[in-house]
């Protein structure tokens, strides 16, 4: 082993920065995507561009959508905080 390079320290560094770097916005697409309505709403307009519930838009995402998005972004934003918190608490 090189006294150099600590192993230990750049595996932390590589798993945070993959799970900061691709995991969050990843978790931030599945929130956006639990958000859009389901894909038969979609395709459920008519020619006069009414939406299927005969308003201008598609039928939005059920409760379920709308939980799982809710906590997609509350770990997102708990991240985020997090990470501001540790920055100033070590400055």
């Amino acid at each position: 082993m090189n006294s150099w390079i600590n192993l230990t320290a750049l595996w932390k560094i590589v798993v945070v920065g993959l799970l900061a770097g691709a995991g969050l916005p990843a978790l931030f697409a599945v929130g956006l995507r639990a958000l859009s309505p389901a894909r038969g709403a979609e395709s459920g307009t008519t020619r006069g561009g009414q939406g299927p519930d005969g308003g201008g838009r598609a039928a939005s995402a059920g409760s379920p959508g709308l939980a799982l998005a809710v906590l997609c972004f509350a770990v997102v934003l708990a991240a985020i905080g997090w990470g501001i918190y540790s920055i100033v608490s070590h400055s």
